[in-house]
């Protein structure tokens, strides 16, 4: 299995003319590219080679939610995989373990690929909670899904080394895959799983990371915005393969 890179733009760009340029600029097998919800459609018909994801959604199927998507709205132009739980969402806007379990539920039975994120902060990391949160994130992120035959991406990333310039290592990194597998494999033998690494993802370290068949890729931030450095990151992750 090849490595999974996904491209998270985030709030970024401010014009649907610089988010065309840019998704020319990816467009790379190997790659998925998460563009905000203003530019899903026509970035998903400006790429060829990569694939489509969005950074969130909505578990309602339709209905009186202003300013949600449904992930059957998504699945309709064509997304195939869709961010969920990402720390900023859980921070900046209150997104509870109990929405998240929701929205990948909701992902599932649209046929989306979830991609959840888990991780901790700082002090939780410092006061040595990191084990107690990623298991709570997971557990009840899961919860609704654990007896379901189903497939997702876990991406972990320590909120402290997010677009801080300053990773993780690999060798934390490693502890943590096992961790994660550990946690989701006595509970959820329905489910299969990828685990992927993010924070601060650069094609500098990118390979310290990708040479590990361990780790199965990487959630991609602030490097995602600059379309070469997203290829090198491609390309690096291609001369290495996933367990």
């Amino acid at each position: 299995m090849s490595k999974l890179i996904i491209a998270n733009w985030k709030m970024n760009p401010r014009t649907l003319t610089e988010a065309r340029e840019l998704a020319k600029a990816s467009d790379i097998e190997g790659l998925i590219i998460c563009p905000p919800f203003p530019f899903l459609e026509e970035v998903g018909a400006t790429i060829r080679k990569a694939k489509l994801g969005a950074q969130d959604l909505f578990w309602g199927e339709g209905g009186a939610y202003t300013g949600e998507v449904s992930a059957d709205e998504l699945k309709d132009i064509g997304v195939e995989y869709v961010i969920i739980g990402h720390s900023e969402r859980r921070q900046n806007l209150g997104e509870t373990d109990e929405m998240v379990a929701k929205k990948i539920a909701a992902a599932l039975k649209a046929g989306l690929k979830p991609i959840l994120c888990v991780g901790e902060t700082r002090a939780e990391r410092d006061a040595g909670k990191t084990g107690s949160v990623v298991q709570r994130e997971l557990e009840t992120g899961l919860f609704l899904t654990k007896n379901q035959k189903s497939s997702i991406v876990v991406a972990y990333e320590p909120i402290w080394a997010i677009g801080t310039g300053t990773p993780d290592t690999p060798e934390s990194m490693l502890e943590m895959v096992e961790f994660i597998k550990n946690v989701l494999n006595p509970q959820s033998r329905a489910l299969t799983f990828s685990v992927i690494y993010g924070g601060s993802v650069t094609s500098k370290n990118a390979e310290s990371f990708f040479r590990h068949k361990e780790i199965n890729g990487a959630l991609v931030g602030g490097a995602s915005l600059k379309g070469e450095e997203i290829k090198k990151i491609v390309e690096i992750g291609k001369k290495y393969e996933s367990r």
